[in-house]
């Protein structure tokens, strides 16, 4: 079989250029307009996520990093307060933790969804346990129905970092369903051009249905100000820009098509790949549905580096998220992991593989793919 034309992770010329004329139009009114900091775009781009989401209020931010610390600035945590992350993870997570002198503690992962684990995150509450902060990685929900009963038992608030699962709902036992974001006391995500959705450079945003918080997230992202030159507490400069708030508007509208182009994609890969003994295919929590910002699978038998090269040299780019713990990071060495072990983030660290996904995937691209994976293992 011949190659396709230059196989991406993440194409995201091929996407823009369907709705190239609405993007240059919308751009343009901006430019014309002169508002570029604060113009009207912002807001009815958050009125529009708001909708969206159902969630009563979303303050746009500057990028994911910032909405997580800002969600934390809002809480009014002390120095060594502690917040509970999963150790497989990005590292901007626990990042903005210790940025704020607060504590991380880093607990392990479920082996099939990668979400926390909810048994060590029990163990890990202690009277300073002020915040946890679940991450639905790749794209489906961590286990939040238990989770969040943990968190109300112990008055523990929750910030979810949806960064990856935009579009993605929960379904609780009751059969009431919310998106990802607007379940805990704070949701954050961001606008990062790969992401499901994305924008032209970086964005983000906080969620929230508390009308408290949202008028102090509003003012840690404004200097602390809620009027113009008083400054009430101390706060950041963090604020999406008029012309990624009109692209983020437009391209809201496509998101549930976007993400049913990923999960078809998925169900391709799926299909194809399930056979295959030396690898296992992205699980699907029942509760949650899956956007599948990156369709990632465990190989079991050693051979995932070595895949990796042979995917490179048949132009078949992959990725591993992540090859490192953030509990094995030179930047973490000083927390205590006292009674602590990780083996499942230690195990998805030298397994997982990341294969090409987005929403313009075609199929004859996908069977490339597949038919060099199947190559490399023997299939």
């Amino acid at each position: 079989m011949s190659i396709p034309t230059s196989i991406q992770m993440v194409d995201l010329q091929s996407q823009h250029k369907k709705i190239q004329r609405e993007l240059n139009s919308c751009i343009q009114k901006v430019v014309d307009s002169g508002a570029y900091i604060n113009g009207p775009e912002v807001g009815r781009f958050a009125d529009s996520l708001s909708l969206y989401l159902g969630s009563k209020y979303v303050i746009p931010c500057a990028n994911g990093t910032d909405a997580l610390q800002i969600a934390l600035m809002s809480l009014d945590l002390k120095p060594g307060d502690e917040v509970i992350t999963p150790t497989f993870t990005y590292v901007a997570t626990a990042e903005v933790i210790s940025l704020l002198g607060l504590k991380a503690v880093l607990v392990d992962v479920d082996p099939d969804y990668f979400g926390l684990n909810i048994e060590q995150v029990k163990t890990a509450i202690t009277p300073r346990t002020r915040v946890i902060i679940p991450v639905h990685l790749f794209g489906q929900s961590a286990n939040l129905e238990p989770l969040m009963i943990l968190a109300a038992d112990h008055k523990i608030n929750i910030i979810e970092d949806t960064a990856q699962s935009m579009g993605a709902s929960y379904r609780f036992l009751d059969g009431n369903e919310k998106k990802l974001g607007t379940i805990g006391r704070i949701g954050c995500t961001s606008f990062f051009p790969s992401k499901n959705l994305g924008c032209l450079g970086d964005g983000g945003a906080i969620i929230t249905n508390d009308d408290f918080l949202a008028e102090r997230i509003k003012m840690v992202a404004n200097h602390g100000q809620k009027i113009k030159y008083h400054h009430d507490i101390i706060g950041c400069n963090s604020r999406l820009d008029t012309i990624q708030a009109a692209i983020l508007n437009l391209k809201l509208a496509h998101l549930d098509n976007y993400n049913k182009s990923r999960q078809q994609a998925a169900k391709f890969y799926d299909k194809h790949l399930a056979s295959v003994k030396s690898l296992r295919i992205p699980m699907r929590r029942k509760e949650s549905t899956h956007v599948f910002h990156q369709y990632t699978l465990r190989i079991l038998d050693g051979s995932r580096d070595q895949l990796i090269q042979f995917l490179r040299e048949h132009k078949i780019p992959s990725m591993v998220y992540y090859p490192l713990p953030l509990h094995f990071q030179k930047a973490f060495k000083n927390l205590e992991y006292s009674g602590m072990s990780f083996p499942i983030a230690e195990a998805l660290a030298s397994q997982v593989i990341s294969l090409p996904m987005h929403s313009e995937l075609e199929e004859k691209t996908q069977v490339y793919i597949i038919d060099k994976i199947k190559e490399f293992y023997g299939d």
